[in-house]
């Protein structure tokens, strides 16, 4: 599912492309862009990564990623941001997730980056389940 609105772009699908989310918020009126791009690490906690699984809610997902993006806008002052995040099965090295945050100067946008993806691990309702070559077990989805 995604949602566009003027300023930001929100969406959750199996296949996210950073791309997609540089183009949406490149604007001539902004000098910074800061992009974060989370990947699937092939460790945890000393235990070798087979492969993450990842679900959510999607309506409430979507409502809070959109809560995010507002803030980013109206608080910080952020001209455009993409929010996106993958369902499904990912192995190490691919894309789970991407902000990218545009503004008239670097500094908001880094800062923006930085609280859209500490604030959409701690509200968001994205879970995932870690496959280890001895197991698997759900854990949210952020460290």
């Amino acid at each position: 599912m995604k949602n566009v609105n003027m300023n930001f772009l929100v969406k959750i699908a199996a296949d996210i492309n950073v791309q997609q989310a540089l183009d949406f918020v490149e604007s001539p009126d902004c000098g910074g862009v800061v992009l974060f791009v989370g990947n699937v690490r092939n460790e945890t906690q000393g235990k070798k990564v087979v492969r993450l699984f990842f679900e959510c809610y999607e309506p409430m997902a979507i409502a809070e990623m959109e809560k995010i993006a507002r803030h980013t806008i109206s608080a910080l002052g952020i001209k455009r941001i993409a929010i996106l995040h993958i369902t499904g099965e990912k192995l190490p090295g691919e894309t789970v997730v991407v902000i990218a945050a545009a503004a008239p100067h670097r500094g908001v946008a880094f800062e923006a980056c930085e609280y859209a993806i500490d604030t959409l691990k701690q509200t968001v309702p994205i879970w995932k389940k870690e496959f280890f070559e001895d197991g698997a077990i759900w854990v949210a989805a952020h460290p």
